[in-house]
């Protein structure tokens, strides 16, 4: 009998040393190539237009108050015009929901686009890739940066490095604690060295996250900790509109000179310059089909296109197309599912947008006094005690007339003999109906208070309360 095969086949038998290496070997920086074209000016566009208004939207001033802030312990969220409580809190579900659904529709419809373009990790991670850029310069550079050992001007420049970087983060933290701590007070609390701990241990968290995620883990928070390219291909189908390469014009792949002929060279168009490999922010390469990597910043296409267009050839070797046109078949943009996503898309922007105009800045709660179920005055009447709650939820201070209906001469009694209430602020008002206990025909009556503001009419709000009797 002859001896076994020492050597285990290739793939199995593989020791638990050599798994565990396999598993954890160590993640190699990634330089992504700067890359010039018709989607890296769009990807440029958007990452100034969306840092632009993250940054300057909190200084921005509506009717003498900041347009947008959200006042958690006020408990007021003011988005210009309007003002918020916690009793808004389906609006806040609405847009969840809305968000959640566009960016389903969006996925179906045009891929990952999303992440590629608009995605605060993409956005950020831009941002950083610039300073790197400047600090360092070009990708070769800071591989031969990385390569030397330690020295005076190595450190010098990477010193200089993460210092823009930590002084980008927390201008982003402070920035982002300022939507919802008044800015301009948080600034100046700031240069006075009298912020709160609250205010600093935020700027200090979101500042360092920013650092952390954008500056180092980078391409790592789409790989590892984000779940939408978990599930992304759940909502992709053969008419998504994805990037791809184009195998069939492409292969076999091959370096040749400019003026040679790939046909009589047996070549395809691609002519395997990497370059495509380079510029990618996470590292894939796209040649050998779509990842759950790609995060569709179409960079890819902008160096493949620069090539093609060197090398006298037809752009979009690298493109963005479907499944479909890329094996000769006809792309349907309306199919089930984008007509399902958008018309429920529709429908709920209808019903947001109808609840918004219709919503009434005015809040009304009653509160019966539970100490005491009913009381009988002097004159033979059963009085019930209730609290009322009137929360102003315009941008203007209002007066209030008081009324209330469901027994017949039913007496209402109020210490204020006018109900004004500021903007934004919420009035306890102690009240006492009386009603003759003949007219309470069971121990228990509903009764309804209305509350409609003097100068205008169409502000009123209602609410429901018992009035409770001896029967």
């Amino acid at each position: 009998m002859s001896a076994p095969d020492s050597k285990p086949a290739a793939g199995k038998g593989q020791s638990d040393e050599q798994v565990q290496q396999s598993l954890y070997a160590k993640q190699e920086k990634i330089y992504p190539r700067q890359v010039h074209g018709l989607y890296a000016r769009l990807r440029t566009l958007g990452v100034l237009g969306l840092l632009g208004i993250y940054y300057f939207t909190p200084w921005l001033r509506w009717d003498g108050h900041q347009a947008v802030l959200l006042d958690l312990p006020a408990r007021k969220f003011h988005i210009f015009s309007l003002t918020f409580w916690p009793q808004d809190f389906i609006y806040l579900a609405f847009l969840l929901i809305l968000a959640g659904l566009t960016l389903f529709f969006v996925t179906a419809l045009a891929g990952r686009i999303w992440c590629g373009y608009a995605c605060p990790q993409t956005v950020w991670t831009e941002a950083f890739l610039w300073l790197e850029r400047k600090i360092e310069g070009s990708r070769m550079q800071q591989q031969k940066l990385d390569a030397m050992p330690m020295n005076f001007r190595k450190f010098r420049i990477k010193a200089t490095k993460h210092g823009a970087w930590l002084l980008f983060s927390a201008w982003t933290g402070f920035t982002f604690v300022g939507y919802f701590s008044p800015i301009i007070d948080l600034g100046k609390d700031l240069l006075a060295f009298s912020i709160g701990p609250w205010e600093t241990f935020w700027i200090i968290f979101y500042g360092f996250a920013t650092y952390g995620n954008a500056g180092w883990m980078r391409e790592q928070v789409c790989k590892y900790m984000c779940p939408y390219a978990r599930f992304q291909s759940a909502m992709f189908d053969r008419d998504t509109l994805v990037i791809s390469y184009d195998a069939r014009r492409g292969e076999p792949r091959g370096s040749r000179k400019r003026s040679a002929d790939p046909q009589a060279l047996g070549l395809g168009d691609c002519v395997d310059c990497t370059l495509c490999v380079q510029v990618c922010p996470t590292g894939i390469d796209i040649r050998d089909g779509l990842q759950y990597e790609c995060i569709a910043c179409s960079a890819c296409i902008d160096a493949c296109d620069d090539v093609m267009d060197k090398m006298g050839y037809a752009k979009g070797l690298v493109r963005y197309t479907t499944e479909h046109s890329m094996h000769g078949k006809q792309t349907h943009i309306l199919r089930p599912r984008i007509v399902v996503y958008a018309v429920i898309l529709a429908v709920i922007m209808a019903v947001f947008g109808y609840s918004i105009s219709q919503r009434v800045a005015l809040g009304l709660d009653v509160i019966r006094d539970r100490n005491r179920l009913y009381r009988e005055t002097d004159q033979g009447l059963i009085e019930n005690v209730y609290i009322l709650k009137v929360l102003n939820m315009d941008s203007a201070e209002h007066s209030y007339k008081l009324s209330v209906r469901g027994i017949p001469g039913l007496g209402l009694h109020m210490d204020m003999a006018e109900i004004r209430v500021p903007s934004g602020e919420v009035l306890e008002l102690p009240v006492r109906l009386s009603a003759d206990e003949g007219e309470l025909e069971v121990r228990s009556t509903e009764v309804v208070f209305e509350l409609v503001a003097s100068d205008n009419p169409e502000l009123a709000a209602q609410e429901h309360a018992r009035f409770l009797g001896p029967r």
